[in-house]
């Protein structure tokens, strides 16, 4: 078995977020990836008005599920979701979805359709640019407050600006309608309410629960483990 993470929006580099999990999932023989998402700017394009946005991100995490046949978890985070539904759709090898504080969206949903409506508060949205991004000053405060201060002290370096076009882009499948699929709601999270969570987590298989913020694989590395283990 492996694990594919896909990490959320306007950040870079899923593999330093995925770090603390894939550690303990490595010491346990499960190797894991965390592909490079076009839109937040990874694999050289700039993010921005015409820039790479969802179907971009969709092909470079596709060409990672089809790398190999062996038998697959996919790791969705917050935005990762929205990439995931598309990109893992038939895809014979992937063999569960675990959708960590995401979204489930049906064909022809856009990321934009879920949560409150209006931009929300830690968002610095530069529509000139077209891009968007996490307001450092925020970032410890709303989405790494249960982490330790290593992991605070070092994630602003791993935000990036992302193509703001990809929360207006519709999916044109839903993987998780076909593979089973597992939703963990984090209940601290400050990012994406517990409320919206449990709402989005109806369409998943089943529903587990943990107290943490935003970044379980951060934060509860082991219990995240524990549950890509399980699955």
């Amino acid at each position: 078995m492996r694990v594919v993470f896909v990490h959320g929006a306007c950040v870079r580099d899923g593999s330093w977020w995925w770090h603390r999990t894939a550690e303990l999932l490595q010491e346990q023989g499960v190797l894991s990836v965390a592909p490079a998402l076009p839109s937040c700017g990874e694999t050289g394009l700039p993010a921005g008005t015409g820039g790479p946005g969802l179907p971009e991100d969709v092909a470079a995490v596709r060409q990672v599920l089809l790398d190999t046949d062996e038998p697959t978890v996919v790791v969705a985070h917050s935005y990762g979701g929205i990439v995931v539904s598309e990109a893992a759709a038939g895809i014979g090898s992937v063999r569960h979805l675990l959708l960590i504080s995401s979204y489930l969206p049906e064909i022809g949903q856009s990321l934009s359709e879920f949560g409150n409506a209006g931009p929300a508060p830690f968002l610095d949205i530069d529509p000139d640019g077209g891009t968007f991004g996490v307001r450092p000053e925020l970032l410890v405060n709303t989405f790494l407050q249960d982490c330790d201060p290593e992991v605070q002290a070092q994630a602003e370096d791993h935000l990036a600006r992302q193509s703001v076009q990809v929360t207006g882009q519709p999916v044109k499948a839903a993987a998780w309608q076909q593979v089973p699929s597992t939703y963990l709601v984090c209940a601290q999270d400050r990012g994406t309410p517990p409320r919206l969570q449990r709402e989005y987590a109806r369409r998943a298989g089943s529903v587990v629960e943990l107290d943490a913020g935003h970044h379980p694989f951060l934060s509860r590395a082991a219990a995240v483990r524990d549950l890509v283990l399980g699955l």
